[in-house]
């Protein structure tokens, strides 16, 4: 039986583990703490990730059999404090259209000491067909592992569906959420997290942002999905806080130490780089996943100008230098597929307290941010970009929105789809009114009947996306946690 000290006490451990604190255990040999992950692979090339307990050297082998019959090694870094322990490494030519199986130990530089292995495994891109998945927004809104329910099993869903790759669209964590021991529902049911210091409060320390991307990886299902599924993660607002912007400062009481959002997402950043397969260098990046597809990763976050009523002439989302890299990127691929991984939607209006927190203003024609995007929407079409989808989650609820110039106020363009998945593990709002400006059509929504909101995990609502790529089409998928589809589209290609 699951007492209240037992509680405290396994809630106090993992603590100690998950913020890198030295726990009164001893042991004999390194111990990777958190499982194994794999991130950002493409043609040729993948990430992989772990985390030792102790100071230690990483060393990675690979093969194509899980036998490792012919295992090429990989000498990684040391790790230690100033990475809480964990380490991301490239592996360099990689074959295609194969499933590369992998280990990872520790082993100590100044004394005998090795660790287990611990292994995984990924797919390399292939030139015929196919599936990804994508998804957003993990343990908001407080709701965290709760084993009365299965934990995470929005993750294990996602597992089933047999993808090659999972798109998080953002949200990895939210740092603006405490994830306490129980909160009662609006309809009396009591949700019960397991939690602990760290994570039951808000994110001001670089070791509270760390806390938080150790907790999801402390469940089960997560780490099942992280061994077999590479992931391509971006990031959003609450990585750092809700509706951030450069140069904010909070007007949030819960924050005793540190208000700046830019000092705070800088640690946010820090820790996403430590326990994420994510290359060092900007958010925004192209993956090139085989002769298929191209994925074109955005940040919306980072350059973006503060919230307003955003009806201005210098409004940005992007920033002129992501700006002029996306189209270049879009219009430059020789990919068959160019999907545009996109942290906010762009019809979907998102009110701040401060006015407006995405592209949207309400109406036309383009003003504030919407003049980027239009401008961007027009060098594409000019350019004669094709075959392009735009993922996005943030909003909490599940959507296609179709955008078309003849709808449209004073914006030229060619026609696109969106579509907008999750949570995978928060709680569901929506759905959200649109904008005008680019003729968004909502042909499909999935969100919580009028007047409910907040709706936890088990009320039914979580979704995520899948696509099967084909040289001939993209079909789009919406599903529910449960494996059911709830929307289905082809697009042939053009």
């Amino acid at each position: 039986m699951l007492t209240r000290r037992r509680f405290i006490v396994g809630a106090l451990s993992t603590s100690a583990v998950a913020c890198g604190r030295a726990a009164n255990i001893h042991t004999k040999h390194p111990q990777i703490t958190h499982g194994v992950q794999s991130g950002d692979v493409q043609t040729g090339r993948a990430l992989v990730w772990a985390r030792c307990d102790e100071p230690a050297r990483m060393v990675v082998e690979w093969d194509t059999t899980e036998r490792f019959t012919q295992p090429r090694r990989v000498i990684g870094p040391v790790v230690g404090p100033a990475t809480d322990g964990a380490a991301t490494l490239a592996l360099e030519g990689l074959p295609d259209a194969q499933t590369v199986c992998y280990r990872i130990r520790f082993e100590r530089e100044a004394a005998r000491g090795t660790s287990s292995w611990a292994a995984g495994r990924f797919a390399t891109p292939r030139s015929d067909k196919f599936r990804f998945v994508w998804t957003g927004d993990t343990c908001g809104q407080g709701f965290g592992r709760n084993p009365e329910w299965g934990g995470m099993r929005g993750y294990a869903a996602l597992r089933e569906a047999g993808p090659a790759f999972f798109l998080h669209s953002g949200d990895l964590i939210y740092a603006d959420n405490p994830i306490v021991a129980e909160t009662t529902l609006a309809d009396g049911r009591v949700w019960r997290n397991v939690t602990n210091e760290r994570v039951a409060r808000v994110a001001e320390a670089l070791d509270d942002f760390r806390a938080r991307f150790a907790y999801n990886l402390e469940d089960d299902h997560v780490q099942a999905l992280a061994r077999e599924v590479p992931i391509l993660a971006q990031w959003d607002d609450h990585e750092t806080h809700n509706n951030w912007w450069p140069g904010q400062v909070l007007a949030d009481d819960r924050y005793k130490t540190e208000r700046n959002a830019s000092v705070l997402s800088a640690r946010a950043r820090q820790a996403m780089l430590e326990w994420t397969p994510v290359p060092a260098g900007p958010v925004h990046r192209v993956i090139h996943y085989g002769p298929l597809l191209d994925v074109i990763v955005l940040d919306c976050r980072s350059f973006r100008t503060p919230n307003d009523a955003n009806r201005g002439d210098t409004g940005t989302m992007l920033g002129a230098a992501q700006a002029r890299w996306f189209v270049d990127a879009v219009a430059g691929s020789r990919a068959r597929w160019k999907i545009i991984a996109c942290d906010q939607p762009l019809g979907v209006m998102i009110s701040d307290d401060a006015g407006q927190e995405g592209f949207a203003n309400g109406d036309g024609p383009p003003l504030g941010r919407e003049r980027e995007i239009a401008a961007i929407l027009a060098a594409l079409r000019d350019r004669g970009a094709r075959n392009l989808a735009w993922l996005t989650a943030d909003v909490h609820y599940a959507a296609a929105h179709h955008y078309d110039p003849a709808r449209a106020t004073g914006a030229v363009f060619d026609p696109f789809w969106e579509f907008v998945a999750g949570p995978i593990h928060a709680g569901t709002f929506g759905p959200n009114a649109l904008d005008s400006t680019f003729g968004p059509e909502a042909v499909f929504q999935w969100a919580p009947e009028r007047g409910k909101a907040n709706l936890a995990p088990w009320d039914g609502l979580q979704s995520f996306g899948s696509i099967d790529v084909t040289r001939d089409a993209l079909t789009v998928a919406i599903l529910g946690i449960d494996g059911q589809t709830r929307y289905r589209l082809e697009l042939p290609s053009s």
